[in-house]
């Protein structure tokens, strides 16, 4: 299997870092090489000194975006989950990483109202009383992606439903093994592609 970017991205608090944290799991247990560049975690260690300016994000996810590339072209599943609300620097993204390799763009689609409910560190209040600025969702906008490889909506489904549409849509696209090992036939793959569709799984 060749390496490929999961790119996870979503509303602050959407529930994305955690469903990385599952896909990664069910990936290594089937044998293959995953890294997960999470958000807050790149932002501590990469992108140190970095502010919250429109510029300053985008080269936050640019760097994201490098490391995503350089790891999916050595084989390795590179799982990326941050905010990334603009679509121009998403593409980017994109672009770069599929040079040399598949990416696979989730939309992680979560009401604001239930962000702000799951909110464990208090950001959404601090944003809403202005005590944090061009916070996403409040004074930043989050343009949603046009045509994600996967949508799942984590208001209405369990975390292990939404898990399973993404491991699904990933076997159906061949970028991981089914559960049982094999690869799907071109024929399998056009069909089942078909159903996730009508599903709305992609």
């Amino acid at each position: 299997m060749k390496g490929f970017t999961l790119w996870f991205t979503g509303l602050p608090c959407s529930g994305k870092s955690t469903l990385a944290e599952k896909v990664k799991d069910i990936l290594l247990e089937r044998g293959m090489k995953v890294e997960v560049l999470d958000g807050d975690v790149v932002r501590t260690n990469l992108s140190k000194g970095l502010g919250f300016s429109k510029e300053d994000r985008d080269t936050n996810i640019l760097r994201i975006g490098f490391v995503c590339h350089l790891l999916s072209r050595n084989g390795a599943v590179a799982i990326g989950a941050a905010i990334s609300p603009y679509r121009e620097i998403r593409r980017r993204v994109r672009e770069m990483v599929s040079e040399d390799a598949g990416f696979v763009e989730v939309f992680v689609k979560t009401p604001v109202e239930v962000c702000e409910r799951r909110d464990i560190k208090g950001m959404w209040a601090k944003a809403r009383a202005g005590e944090m600025k061009n916070f996403t969702g409040i004074d930043e906008p989050y343009e949603e992606p046009l045509e994600p490889e996967v949508v799942v909506e984590t208001d209405k489904e369990s975390v292990d439903e939404s898990v399973a549409r993404i491991i699904s849509a990933l076997e159906a696209m061949n970028y991981i093994p089914s559960a049982g090992g094999d690869e799907y036939t071109a024929e399998e793959e056009k069909k089942i592609k078909e159903r996730l569709k009508a599903l709305g799984y992609i």
